[in-house]
C-alpha cells in the first residue's frame, strides 16, 4: 500500500529553517540523495526522476531543476533545464512538470507556482514550457498543477496521443491481431527478455532510418549503463526464429505502467507477427498485473500529425486514448 504521507524532509544543505512562504533552490550535486529521496515517497514519481537517470546525458542540456520548501520541509520538485530565456521542464524527459508528495494540496501548489513564477522573472527567464505528468502515472490524483497552470495563463501548444491499455478493463484484440499472433505462433517465434542490446539498437536504428530517416534517441552507449542502473525499470524483450532476432520492445516500467519506449520488427518480422507475439506476451503474461500498458505516442511535430496506420494497430490491442500535454506561460503577458 502506498505511503500517504511524504516523510519530512529538512533542508541539509545550509541548515537554513524556511519561513512560512514556500523558498526554492536551485538543484546542485549536493541535494541528490534528498532529490532521489523525495522521488521515491512522491504520489507521481517514477524512476525517470531520478538523478542517476536524468544525468546520464548532462552534457546536452543546461540544467536549472527546483527544489521548493514550505517551512523546513521538501514539498515539490520540478525538472528542469534553461535554453537561452527558457524553463522547460524537461527537454531530456517524455514529461516532468511538478513532482509532489502525497501532502500537496491545491493552495500549495498555486503557492509553488506563485514562487516558480517570481524566481523566472528574477532570473530573466521570459517563457516557461511545462510538461504535465500524465494520470496513469499517478499513485493518486495529482493534477493541482492542471489548476495552478490555468490560473497562471498557460496556454497548451503541444498533445501527443499515446495509445493505453487498462489492464483491469480490457477491450479484445482486433481480429488482424489475433490473426497476427496465430502466424507467429505457426512460426515458431520464441519470446523472451534479452540483454543483447547491440543487435536490438542496430535494428532500431535501420528501421528507423529507413522508414523516417531519424536516428533513435539514445545510443547503446547511453541505454546500456542506464539499463545496469535500473534493471527493473528498463527491460528488453524480444522475439526470435531459431537464433536470428525478429523483433524487440523496450520497456519502461514504473510502478503502474509499462510503456514501450523503443520498437523495432524486421523486414521478416513484420510479415510473421514478429511484434505482436511479444506485445501479446507483455499484455497477458509478463504485465497482466500492471495498472496500465502504454503503447507510446503516434504523433509528430508536437501533436499536429498522426500516424493513423501506427495508431491503429495499437487500438488493435484494446489501446485508447491518452495524451501528453505541454503548456506554455510567456511571463511578459502574466498581469
Amino acid at each position: 500500500m502506498a505511503n500517504m504521507s511524504t516523510p519530512t524532509i529538512s533542508l541539509t544543505s545550509n541548515g537554513l529553517k524556511k519561513g512560512k512562504e514556500v523558498h526554492l533552490e536551485v538543484y546542485s550535486s549536493e541535494n541528490k540523495r534528498l532529490w532521489d529521496d523525495f522521488v521515491l515517497h512522491a504520489k507521481n514519481g517514477v524512476f525517470l526522476f531520478y538523478r542517476d537517470y536524468m544525468d546520464y546525458h548532462s552534457e546536452r542540456f543546461k540544467d536549472h531543476s527546483l527544489l521548493f520548501f514550505k517551512e523546513d520541509k521538501l514539498v515539490g520538485l520540478m525538472p528542469a533545464n534553461l535554453d537561452c530565456h527558457s524553463l522547460h521542464s524537461h527537454t531530456g524527459l517524455t514529461f516532468g512538470g511538478i513532482i509532489s508528495g502525497y501532502d500537496m494540496t491545491q493552495v500549495l501548489m498555486l503557492e509553488i507556482f506563485e514562487k516558480l513564477i517570481e524566481h523566472c522573472k528574477q532570473e530573466g527567464i521570459t517563457q516557461i514550457v511545462y510538461k504535465t505528468i500524465p494520470y496513469i502515472y499517478h499513485s493518486v490524483p495529482a493534477d493541482e498543477d492542471l489548476y495552478a497552470l490555468f490560473r497562471n495563463g498557460a496556454k497548451l501548444i503541444a498533445r501527443n496521443v499515446s495509445s493505453c491499455v487498462n489492464m483491469l478493463e480490457r477491450i479484445p484484440f482486433d481480429g488482424s491481431r489475433k490473426e497476427s499472433i496465430r502466424k507467429a505462433k505457426k512460426h515458431n517465434l520464441a519470446v523472451k527478455r534479452s540483454y543483447d542490446l547491440k543487435s536490438f539498437m542496430d535494428l532500431a536504428e535501420f528501421v528507423l532510418m529507413q522508414k523516417h530517416g531519424v536516428r533513435p534517441v539514445h545510443t547503446v552507449e547511453e541505454l546500456a549503463p542506464l539499463m545496469s542502473k535500473f534493471p527493473e525499470n528498463i527491460k528488453l524483450f524480444v522475439s526470435y526464429r531459431q537464433e536470428e532476432m525478429m523483433a524487440g520492445i523496450i520497456i519502461y516500467e514504473s510502478a503502474n505502467v509499462a510503456h514501450g519506449q523503443y520498437a523495432a520488427n524486421s523486414q521478416l518480422g513484420r510479415s510473421i507477427g514478429a511484434q505482436d507475439i511479444i506485445e501479446d506476451y507483455l499484455l497477458n503474461n509478463y504485465y497482466q498485473n500492471k495498472r496500465y500498458f502504454d503503447f507510446g505516442i503516434s504523433t509528430l511535430k508536437l501533436g499536429r500529425e498522426l500516424n493513423t496506420g501506427l495508431l491503429s494497430r495499437k487500438e488493435g490491442f484494446g489501446a485508447s486514448a491518452i495524451t501528453y500535454d505541454f503548456y506554455e506561460i510567456l511571463l511578459g503577458e502574466l498581469k
